[in-house]
């Protein structure tokens, strides 16, 4: 049952930091960023978490014993179990598969019921999100759907905090501030507050390619949806709460423009942003260095990026998404995943034991590993199945070397072999092992070939 008492934490939420951006060429202009990565949630959208859930309270949409759901593609659902948990409610949460695996971790372990659907579907597909968060809140009994796309409580809960926060640390003097678009509720309480106490103030929209919000703001012109893999911003429709009034630029972001510049964030100023931090961070960039005239610029850090360790900050993550830049060779090499060449093959050594081999196959979420001399010559190759024979009669075999389990007679394939030669390895095995006269260059599993597959349609 909900307490009637404020837990803590909530008072938490909101008055987050204004720091200056000075480790990038920012033109002509001052760059702040709003660090909403601070929230006890990690994330902007603990405020209207916090807001929707007070208003539902307040007019008994939301009832002692009751349940919320709704549909999120992570943060606002760890906003609602920060406060519905927080609070004793149940909180039913629905999110796309491409939603990273540190959200849905967080989300479970603060006793959320997580739902993943398709992210590869639009909306009134019946796999799409919102649509089946909306039939769980029919049949779920004394079910409140926060629906964020349409609740007004979302805008104002900016309207009313993130925006007068801007103002007060600005000391009233801001001329442009960069957002993104996911429900819309930070643009819109933003565009609201900002009318009335700075009408000259420009609304930059800071937009994924494949979302349709850029286009739609400039021209009025729907286009087709395209697919990103940025998190939390970006639409493939306009949300009902959406006001654009006030947007004067809009930019449309690469996915590796974005996870680059969440990266370059941290590097240079030492800030963990998420993906959807990149893209602001990159419009941010453009249209201070396109001013002339000196300016006063916020945008935000709209998350941490411990939410995506393992993706825009784990290089082979990146890597199997093409959006790392690599060396191209015009031959196999290219489709290897982990490439000799750049240092980044998982290897173990003859005398080390099968222990190790184990530990460093679990560690780089792979079933075989090169058998390196001297970390440079190939002597052999050794997988599961080789480590787990004999192990179930014995399991003091873990302390045997690999050297008395490996395959020692390997047949390899040179870089300049097919395509059709490669996919005849693989069909004869787990994995096609790609050395010829300069040396050892690394395995191709028929993951590794799939991805360079996709990658070439991209």
């Amino acid at each position: 049952m909900p307490n009637d008492s404020r837990p803590a934490v909530l008072e938490l939420i909101g008055n987050t930091p204004l720091v200056r951006v000075s480790r990038f060429d920012t033109g002509p202009c001052t760059l702040f960023l709003k660090l909403e990565s601070q929230n006890p949630g990690g994330s902007i959208k603990d405020r209207i978490g916090l807001a929707m859930i007070d208003a539902a309270e307040r007019d008994g949409r939301l009832k002692p014993g009751g349940t919320i759901v709704e549909a999120t593609a992570g943060n606002t659902g760890l906003g609602l179990a920060l406060v519905g948990r927080a609070k004793g409610y149940r909180v039913v949460l629905v999110v796309p598969d491409k939603m990273s695996t540190e959200k849905v971790l967080h989300l479970k372990a603060m006793g959320a019921e997580v739902h993943i659907t398709r992210s590869d579907v639009g909306k009134g597909h019946p796999d799409y999100y919102q649509d089946v968060a909306a039939r769980l809140a029919l049949d779920i009994p004394d079910a409140f759907f926060a629906d964020q796309f349409n609740n007004p409580a979302n805008p104002l809960a900016h309207e009313c905090s993130t925006a007068p926060e801007i103002w007060a640390q600005t000391q009233h003097d801001v001329d442009a501030i960069v957002v993104g678009v996911g429900s819309a509720g930070t643009l819109t309480g933003l565009t609201r507050f900002f009318k009335r106490v700075q009408p000259n103030l420009t609304m930059v929209l800071a937009d994924p390619v494949g979302s349709v919000m850029a286009e739609y703001s400039r021209s009025g012109t729907m286009i087709t949806p395209g697919s990103w893999a940025v998190e939390g911003i970006g639409e493939d429709f306009i949300p009902s709460i959406a006001d654009l009034s006030s947007v004067g630029h809009a930019y449309s972001i690469s996915d590796e423009e974005s996870f680059d510049h969440a990266r370059q964030l941290l590097r240079a100023e030492g800030i963990l942003g998420g993906s959807s931090t990149g893209t602001l961070l990159a419009a941010a960039l453009r249209y201070c260095r396109e001013q002339t005239e000196p300016k006063r610029v916020v945008s935000f850090v709209c998350d941490t990026g411990t939410r995506y360790l393992s993706k825009v900050y784990n290089d082979q993550w990146m890597n199997d998404q093409g959006l790392l830049a690599r060396k191209p060779y015009g031959d196999l090499r290219d489709v290897i995943a982990r490439r000799f060449e750049d240092g980044r093959v998982i290897s173990v050594g003859p005398d080390d034991t099968l222990l190790t081999a184990f530990q460093r196959m679990r560690l780089a979420d792979v079933s075989q590993l090169p058998v390196l001399v001297d970390g440079k010559k190939l002597v052999g190759v050794i997988d599961e199945s080789d480590i787990l024979l004999g192990m179930q009669e014995d399991p003091s075999h873990f302390r045997l070397t690999v050297a008395s389990a490996m395959t020692d007679k390997v047949e390899t394939l040179p870089a300049s072999a097919s395509m059709a030669q490669l996919q005849t390895e693989l069909d004869r095995g787990l994995v096609a092992i790609i050395a010829d006269a300069s040396g050892f260059h690394g395995l191709i599993t028929r993951v590794d070939l799939l991805n360079h597959l996709r990658r070439s349609l991209a």
